[in-house]
Formats: structure tokens, C-alpha cells, sequence
């Protein structure tokens, strides 16, 4: 597939490691050095994701007039920074929690930028034909980060003290900045503004979210991942709190139940090009989308014991492998329907409402689990996902 894409594989690789390795790094760095409370780790969570989101807002249209690798680099080597000024701080005793909130609220911010330039460089980059190849490489390489990264990172901290992972994250941004700048610029022209004299307006913020709510494709697909992804995160708090806490798992037996199912997502991925070419993409989509909404409601029935450690890694290895198909083939489709000189645009629209959906739902099923239980959100939460399959009707998309 080309030098080009060689070098973009190996830096989006090297930044998936580290932030694999740093996974909860923030957190956990928030209450074993600044001693910070339930609530201040809650709102630093929620602040990376919502407001980062909010900041990305005006860099979606600013980065669909640049040149992208530029961009991507400036991104990463921003991240390098922020992600450095925590262990250096730390090694000074200055460390802040409001320093934490900052870095993670701008590292969001940058992650969004990151990601919309990064999508219109692939379609750039790639025929047609080698799109879903790619999505399915870095889906299959997010997946492996994950699985492999977070027992590593563990393993560092209890070495090397509650920052090495963050100073592994920062120098992975580094690295990936030196990949994309291997890759070579010389096929990437500077887009033209359809108005050369215009500066950005207030409206232009929308174009990537009316782009895709009056996309007949695009819409759909747009719902249906906002409501999958926000109500499969909302688990995440809840299962640390029923495993952890009534349940009586030990540490490592939860970091095992999430950690063995990730295989499912290199499994998943794998399949999804041979799925398309024997089924069509749209079949594919359909069927993994609807398949991967049916496995969550079965964590509202763990138990204690081996007997509900295995049926939460079952649960969690069909989910993720259903995804590990789905994730792809979607990233494919969008950037199909989406036109060259709008594709930042849209990307960063999506992005940051999937990232304030999740925000949002965590809050408010956080909320329900203390009015009810943890075991009562989480079966709300799988009842409400096998409604969206709906929205991937057939009539939603179109024929093969």
C-alpha cells in the first residue's frame, strides 16, 4: 500500500501503544499524588471529554482549508508538550490537579483535531480500493494496543512510579510526529477556500453537522454510533463498581476480563474485508451492528466467582468482535459519502458529539446507579441498545 501509508500505520501504532500504556493514567496520578476525592476524578474525566469536545469545535473547519500532515504534526508534537509538562512538574513538585484538568481538556482538543486531519490524509493517500484495508489495519492495531498496553502500564507504574506511563504517552505524540513526517508531503496541495477572501463565520461551526443530518447515509450511521458507543461506556464505571465492590474481584481478575476479550477486535477486524467482499459492505454493517447490540445486556446478570468472571470475558469477546467488524466498515462508508472538501468537517463533528454523548450518558447513568443499583443501569442500559439496531433498517442504506 505504499511507503506513505507505511510510515502513517507506524505512527498511528507507536501513539495507540502509548496511550494504551497511560490508559487511567490521569485518575490514578489525581488520587495517589494530589489525594483528590471521588469528585474531582469524576470531574476530570468528564472535562477531557466535554469540554475538549467544545474547544475542537472551531478546529474542524480551520484544519479543512491546511494542509493535514502539517496539522497531524503540530497536533501530536502539542500533545508531546502538555503530556510532558505532568512528569516534569511532577519531578519539581508542582503538580496541580488543576494542571491535570488543563492538559486533559487540551489533549482532547488535540485528539479531535488529530483525528478529522488524519481521515482526510488516508482518503488522500489511498485508492478507493484501500480504504477498508486500512481501517481494518488500525482497527486491528487498536485493539492489540489495548489488550497488550494497560498490563504494561500497570507493570511500569509499579516500577518506575504513577507518571512513567504519562511520560511514555508523551514520547509515543513524538514519535508518531516523526512517522507522519517521513511519510512525505510533496502529493498534498493546500485546499482552496470556495471564498479566498472570507474569514471563518459562526455558521461555518455547523457545516459538518448539517453535512451529515441531511445525509441519507450518513445520518443514520451518525445516531445509531452516537447511542451504541455512549450506552456500551456507560458500563464501564458501573462493572468497575459491581466487580470491585459486591462482587469481591480482585484487581487483576478485573483487568483480565477486559483485557483477553480485546483479541476479539484483532479477530474482528480481520474478518471485515472478506465479510464485505462476499456480503457487501451494507449487509456487513447491518448484521454487526445489530449483533453487537444484543451482547451488553448479559453484564446485568454477572456474578461472583469464576463462573462470572468467564461470562463477563464471553460477554465482552463477542461485543468487541462484533465491533472489531463494524468499526471499518463504517470509517469506510463515511469516508465514501463524505466529499473530499468537507471531510474534516464532518469527521470533527462526529467526533466531538461522540465524545459529549458519552460524557453526557456516563453522568446521567452514574446518576441512576446511585437512585438505583449499578446492576439496575446496567440492564437499562442493554434494554435501550437493542432499540438501535433500527436505525440501521435497510432502507436507511443504500443497495450493495
Amino acid at each position: 500500500m505504499g511507503r506513505s501509508f507505511g510510515w502513517l500505520w507506524a505512527a498511528y501504532s507507536v501513539s495507540a501503544l502509548g496511550t494504551a500504556l497511560a490508559l487511567n493514567a490521569f485518575p490514578l496520578v489525581a488520587v495517589l499524588v494530589l489525594h483528590a476525592g471521588p469528585a474531582e476524578v469524576s470531574a476530570l474525566a468528564a472535562a477531557g471529554l466535554a469540554v475538549g469536545a467544545v474547544v475542537a469545535v472551531p478546529l474542524g473547519p480551520w484544519v479543512e482549508f491546511r494542509r493535514k500532515r502539517p496539522v497531524m504534526m503540530a497536533m501530536d508534537l502539542a500533545r508531546f508538550a502538555l503530556l510532558l509538562s505532568v512528569p516534569v512538574a511532577y519531578a519539581f513538585d508542582r503538580l496541580s490537579f488543576v494542571q491535570l484538568l488543563v492538559v486533559s481538556v487540551l489533549v482532547a482538543a488535540a485528539d479531535i483535531t488529530f483525528t478529522s486531519a488524519s481521515g482526510a490524509c488516508l482518503k488522500g493517500l489511498l485508492p478507493h480500493r484501500d480504504l477498508l484495508v486500512a481501517n481494518a489495519r488500525f482497527e486491528a492495531t487498536m485493539w492489540t494496543t489495548t489488550m497488550v498496553g494497560p498490563p504494561l502500564g500497570g507493570a511500569a507504574i509499579g516500577l518506575f512510579g504513577p507518571v512513567v506511563t504519562i511520560a511514555a504517552d508523551a514520547v509515543s505524540y513524538l514519535l508518531s510526529a516523526v512517522g507522519i513526517r517521513a511519510m512525505g508531503g510533496h502529493q498534498e496541495s493546500r485546499p482552496a477556500r470556495p471564498d479566498p477572501g472570507t474569514r471563518l463565520k459562526a455558521r461555518d461551526l455547523l457545516d459538518g453537522w448539517r453535512f451529515i443530518l441531511t445525509h441519507p447515509v450518513l445520518r443514520p450511521l451518525f445516531l445509531n454510533a452516537l447511542l451504541v458507543n455512549g450506552l456500551i461506556m456507560v458500563g464501564a464505571p458501573l462493572l468497575s463498581v459491581l466487580m470491585l465492590g459486591p462482587l469481591h474481584f480482585a484487581p487483576w481478575q478485573f483487568s483480565l476480563a477486559f483485557a483477553v476479550p480485546c483479541v476479539g477486535g484483532l479477530i474482528g477486524s480481520r474478518l471485515s474485508r472478506r465479510l464485505v467482499a462476499r456480503y457487501g459492505p451494507h449487509k456487513v454493517l447491518v448484521t454487526a451492528g445489530t449483533l453487537r447490540a444484543c451482547w451488553p445486556l448479559g453484564l446485568a446478570f454477572i456474578g461472583p466467582g469464576v463462573p462470572g468472571l468467564l461470562l463477563v470475558m464471553v460477554i465482552e469477546l463477542g461485543l468487541i468482535t462484533c465491533i472489531g467488524v463494524f468499526n471499518p466498515v463504517l470509517a469506510t462508508l463515511r469516508l465514501e459519502h463524505t466529499p473530499t472538501d468537507r471531510l474534516a468537517r464532518t469527521l470533527s463533528a462526529w467526533s466531538i458529539s461522540s465524545k459529549l454523548t458519552i460524557a453526557a450518558l456516563t453522568a446521567l447513568w452514574g446518576l441512576l446507579a446511585t437512585l438505583t443499583t449499578p446492576r439496575a443501569a446496567l440492564t437499562a442500559a442493554g434494554l435501550l441498545l437493542l432499540a438501535t439496531p433500527a436505525l440501521l433498517g435497510r432502507r436507511a442504506l443504500p443497495p450493495d
